[in-house]
């Protein structure tokens, strides 16, 4: 039987997977590889600027194709540059298989150039992850990563590869099934247990859906809808698993949490039955533990055992796909009777609606407006802190639209590779990426891949010279000691009142012309339309808006820290 070396038979697995694109940055210990890359057409080689970047942009192609993301970075940095992506893609239950290079096998544990054990630094934010020790093993260990990352509960999936290895001959077959002992993951639905819970939902006189990123995972937005409709339940989400009900439907309340709509925690609060499905009930949406849902019996539908009743506790647990889930309730829901309990909510969406104060200067809830109307069948990416909260309070996700970003870990530098992640798998879909510009700044140098790739994503920075997240709680709560957040002073921040902050560094519209980007700075309201206008027509390459914003506005409500999802602060 013919003989190849594992860097072919790599390649081959790559094909046999149906991988599309792999993102990857070349070392000494994955050269071999690189060049039998080099040598077929059928994956395309995705050449980012950073590692760290590398494994978002694979990460974001994932969760908006439903694809598994592919990485290959060499040995040492290389490797460890991924950690805070792994880590990223683990928290969300994003499928990846990432290859790391590795020093020859005997050289392992000797301190060698570029050697790490990064199987070990990464064991607890992969699902699985495995040093390849023997040629003979390599193609079941990929096929089973593949299978791995994509089932179950999705997630990272790390196999490090020795350069001895990889050059050693052996079978070309590359395995057709699977069968991993000890590693069966449960996507049927336990029907007695399943009618128990519909049983004590039709009961419920204040019954209330919660839905999570394992929703939006699951692709069962079509399927959950019709049980909604169905039930007259009415839902809140997480702000992962917003989107898996079009935010303009008439059941839908708001995100609860931290940041969650008044409405939408009221509802918690006061709920009698909480159908939970796909979350893992963290602290940013619970607050305090003992007093989250204190009038509710709690149903709680999770592909992961170990989500369940780990924070809350729940009384009738199911251990499910949330699609299956929900295409099986399916079958047996009702309508309940919910008129009091909706004008009930009604009354809360009235009281305290969500709303930004009106501002005379430029506001990002303008800039969200003109999105929301000028951006059909869009992907919106964020980057993480005030402008993320924001969005995922004002951003209208309905039929077609999709919403991303780094949500259990909050990674600051996920925005931009996220979007150009997105825009590779999605190329016939605008993609618009939103960033503060302190989270911009991680991974800015992505623009060079946009450019390189021709990919018009675009890019809009809300500046308000802050890392304004951190900033709105020295506001509130330490005396307006404006530590380590001032973007434009620096170390310089505690300057003597009347003196003057030097220009802020850098100037983002000259920096996007040297990517070769366009760039389009915004000050005034009456701008923002035709800055997108103009966006739109730059069909092959990025486009950079920045927006000065003002950075006294704040995300509310708010929970105060160690609060109840009713300690809310609406205004200050």
């Amino acid at each position: 039987m013919k003989q190849i070396s594992g860097n072919k038979l790599l390649v081959k697995a790559l094909k046999e997977e149906g991988v599309e694109y792999l993102f990857g940055y070349p070392g000494a210990c994955t050269i071999d590889i690189s060049d039998e890359l080099y040598k077929q057409d059928d994956v395309k080689i995705i050449l980012p600027r950073h590692e760290q970047a590398l494994v978002h942009e694979a990460d974001a192609y994932a969760r908006t194709t439903g694809k598994v993301g592919v990485c290959l970075v060499t040995s040492g940095p290389g490797a460890t540059n991924l950690v805070t992506g792994l880590a990223t893609a683990n928290y969300d239950s994003v499928p990846l298989v990432c290859f790391t290079g590795q020093v020859a096998r005997h050289l392992i544990g000797n301190d060698a150039f570029q050697e790490v054990d990064i199987v070990g630094i990464t064991r607890s934010i992969t699902k699985y992850g495995v040093t390849v020790r023997r040629r003979e093993d390599l193609g079941r260990i990929i096929k089973e990563a593949f299978y791995i990352a994509r089932t179950g509960r999705p997630g990272p999936v790390l196999i490090d590869l020795p350069k001895d290895v990889m050059a050693e001959l052996g079978s070309a077959e590359y395995p057709k099934n699977v069968n991993i002992r000890g590693y069966k993951p449960n996507t049927d639905v336990h029907i007695g247990q399943l009618k128990r819970a519909i049983k004590l939902l039709n009961k419920a006189k204040r019954p209330l859906f919660l839905a999570g990123g394992g929703v939006v995972i699951s692709r069962a937005h079509e399927i959950f809808r019709e049980v909604v409709e169905k039930t007259k339940v009415p839902v809140v989400t997480t702000v992962m698993g917003k989107g898996s009900i079009p935010t303009d439907h008439p059941l839908y309340i708001g995100n609860l949490g931290m940041h969650g709509a008044y409405a939408a925690n009221m509802a918690v609060s006061n709920c009698d039955v909480l159908f939970s499905i796909g979350t893992r009930f963290n602290d940013r949406i619970t607050g305090k533990l003992h007093e989250f849902a204190p009038h509710a019996q709690i149903i709680h539908i999770d592909i992961d055992t170990a989500s369940i009743s780990r924070n809350i506790q729940v009384d009738i647990p199911i251990v499910a796909d949330a699609k299956e889930a929900i295409t099986k309730m399916n079958e047996y829901v009702q309508e309940c009777s919910t008129d009091k309990w909706l004008n009930l909510i009604k009354n809360w969406k009235e009281e305290h609606p969500l709303k930004m104060r009106p501002n005379d200067l430029l506001s990002p809830m303008d800039i969200l407006k003109e999105i929301n109307e000028q951006f059909e069948n869009s992907i919106i990416v964020t980057d993480v802190g005030q402008h993320q909260m924001l969005v995922s309070q004002y951003a209208e996700i309905t039929e077609g639209k999709q919403m991303i970003m780094s949500g259990g870990l909050g990674t600051m530098g996920y925005g931009l590779p996220g979007g150009i992640g997105a825009k590779i798998g999605n190329p016939d879909r605008p993609v618009i990426v939103i960033s503060g510009d302190g989270g911009v700044q991680m991974n800015i140098q992505e623009l060079a891949t946009a450019v390189l790739e021709e990919l018009p994503v675009i890019l809009c920075i809300f500046n308000n010279e802050y890392l304004g997240m951190v900033r709105q709680w020295q506001k509130l709560f330490y005396g307006k000691r404006y530590a380590m957040t001032n973007l434009r002073a620096g170390a310089l921040s505690r300057r003597t009142e009347g003196m003057e902050y030097p220009q802020y560094t850098p100037d983002f519209i000259r920096l996007a012309e040297s990517y070769r980007a366009k760039g389009i700075r915004v000050t005034k309201k009456e701008e923002i339309a035709a800055a997108f206008e103009e966006a739109k027509k730059n069909t092959k390459a990025p486009t950079v808006i920045e927006f000065i914003i003002d950075p006294e506005e704040m995300v509310y409500p708010m929970i105060k820290p160690g609060g109840t999802l009713e300690d809310m602060i609406m205004d200050c």
